[in-house]
């Protein structure tokens, strides 16, 4: 029996530090993703509470961060699909800003995130995936489309798809590429 409760203290360190090491990361991605601070705390505890009940299969894996981003895309579509009335609706601008920001964070440090989160939100979600991934995340084609569960082609295309449509919108595109200054 000691065994057994010594290899359960080893996957849970383990496993704690990876969330430690994690968080920020996953965190920023289930925001861009949700648009609302509470939404992306409870995507990122719904996931990892998944990631932890599996985390002898997910931990041993080449790339368990691919894995996880995975989860969280999935269960974010899937309470999209059930919630989608509910998402479409109106949100005011205090809903889409984090309360607390990530310093390091480009987008929290821009005058004008607020807008940038409001066209991002107002985007289709596999659209939102592949920009928040791609253009966020830092993540390659290759990559995104392992963490979305499509094609590459999928990807380059969603993402062309949504980058379009935020330049479309009136001083965004001058927005962003002047950072945060119009």
């Amino acid at each position: 029996m000691g065994d057994r409760k010594q290899a359960r203290a080893a996957r849970d360190e383990e496993f704690q530090s990876f969330l430690v090491g994690r968080w920020p990361r996953l965190m920023r991605t289930a925001f861009l993703l949700t648009g609302e601070q509470h939404a992306a705390e409870d995507l990122v505890q719904t996931t990892l509470e998944q990631v932890y009940v599996a985390w002898r299969r997910v931990g041993s894996r080449e790339d368990p961060d691919t894995y996880v981003r995975r989860m969280m895309i999935n269960a974010h579509a899937r309470k999209h699909r059930r919630r989608l009335k509910e998402f479409l609706a109106p949100r005011s601008d205090t809903d889409l800003v984090p309360e607390q920001p990530d310093s390091g964070d480009r987008i929290a440090q821009a005058d004008d995130r607020g807008a940038l989160l409001k066209a991002l939100a107002q985007l289709p979600p596999r659209q939102r995936e592949a920009v928040v991934l791609r253009y966020w995340e830092d993540l390659s084609e290759i990559r995104t489309a392992e963490a979305m569960g499509c094609s590459v082609g999928a990807v380059k295309s969603n993402a062309a798809k949504g980058i379009a449509k935020l330049r479309a919108i009136p001083g965004l595109a001058e927005m962003v590429t002047q950072g945060g200054r119009t």
